[in-house]
């Protein structure tokens, strides 16, 4: 098992595709919604550890715009979980001093579910120590679309210049504008990809992909993350001459 690394060396910001709950389920000739509840543990146990080093920011994927397309059982089955957790957790995580926020078009959850993250998201703890992010409906394309119809909105409307409209600006409309960009990103579930997740904000995190099902996460999965990441030179399109140098 690996020893976590110095704090120094810890990414301020995670992001994580929680993958392998149906195949969790599926192994053990159970339902895979079965596995979705199990996996609500790893959620916990994420967090606890976040909480415990320091780090101040955790964005999950829990409901891909993509996943509409599942089974309807299914589908309904991770809507109640979805309602269940918004209702028995958010309290207990407000008072640990973490703020809930979710990404994603609403559009498609039952107005029961949307008026419970908007509740969560009205709170702001009084310690704040985490921002606990759930992507939910959400897709990356969707959100690079809907960053560019808000400026284009701005620009028909006189209130921008087009000629103004960069990087900076694109990604302030972009979902986790006010977050640090994820330095590390982790998958469960053994596959190779990001699966339209972040695809503006990943541009230059740390990719690890464990073959861990996501309801198996523990704390020695997550410390293998964090020495790996540790262990790995971010340059930033820098050299490594550059990078030890301090240039920025």
């Amino acid at each position: 098992m690996s020893a976590p690394p110095a704090p120094s060396r810890l990414p301020r910001h995670v992001a994580v595709i929680m993958d392998g709950n149906g195949r969790w389920a599926q192994r053990r000739n159970r339902p895979r919604t079965l596995g979705h509840r199990a996996g609500a543990k790893a959620v916990q146990v994420s967090v606890d550890y976040c909480l415990e080093r320091g780090i101040g920011a955790l964005t999950l994927f829990a409901f891909s715009s993509e996943n509409w397309n599942r089974p309807e059982d299914e589908v309904g089955a991770l809507m109640k979980l979805f309602l269940r957790m918004l209702e028995s957790e958010v309290g207990e995580l407000h008072r640990r001093g973490v703020r809930v926020a979710f990404i994603g078009d609403r559009a498609g959850f039952p107005p029961l579910i949307r008026e419970r993250m908007a509740q969560a998201e009205a709170v702001q703890p009084a310690d704040e120590r985490l921002v606990l992010t759930i992507a939910a409906g959400y897709g990356g394309r969707w959100d690079i679309t809907q960053a560019c119809r808000s400026l284009a909105a701005d620009a028909a409307a006189g209130r921008i210049d087009p000629e103004a409209i960069d990087e900076a600006l694109l990604g302030s409309r972009i979902s986790l504008a006010g977050l640090p960009a994820p330095d590390l990103f982790i998958r469960t579930g053994g596959d190779l990809r990001i699966s339209n997740f972040l695809l503006w904000q990943l541009a230059y995190t740390e990719l690890y992909f464990t073959e861990t099902l996501w309801p198996d996460l523990d704390t020695g999965v997550l410390d293998a993350a964090m020495a790996a990441f540790a262990d790995r030179e971010r340059r930033f399109g820098l050299t490594s001459a550059q990078v030890a140098g301090g240039a920025t």
